[in-house]
């Protein structure tokens, strides 16, 4: 008897971009939430990034956002209570494009994207 046909392993998204620099600048703003300025950290927003479970997303997705409002521990917090109920009324979108747009890494960051866009391998 022979084993049946293999089921083909989806293929793995692409490394994902990382900036260390990118990062330190989005934490450099008050927190996109609740505007505290205390222990502000770039959070990365997963909603239209296309990373899969367990992934992160690229570092160009990220926004400012306090530890109490990023990982907790209130409930409200963006790990606990679970991305589409925390970002619910605000345009996050526009936040990481305006993030984007004023970054040191700006123009890194676009080459990517559009290379993205056209299918090529980052």
């Amino acid at each position: 008897m022979t084993l049946p046909a293999r089921i083909p392993k989806k293929a793995k998204r692409a490394s994902r971009w990382m900036s260390k620099r990118h990062r330190t600048f989005v934490a450099g703003f008050a927190c996109c939430k609740c505007g505290s300025m205390k222990s502000v950290e770039a959070a990365h927003v997963r909603i239209g990034s296309n990373a899969g479970m367990g992934q992160k997303p690229d570092d160009w997705r990220t926004v400012s956002l306090c530890a109490a409002c990023h990982r907790g521990p209130r409930a409200d917090a963006q790990h606990s209570m679970g991305e589409r109920s925390f970002w619910a009324g605000i345009d996050y979108e526009r936040l990481i494009a305006e993030f984007t747009q004023a970054s040191p890494v700006k123009s890194e960051i676009l080459t990517v994207q559009a290379e993205r866009a056209l299918g090529i391998a980052a």
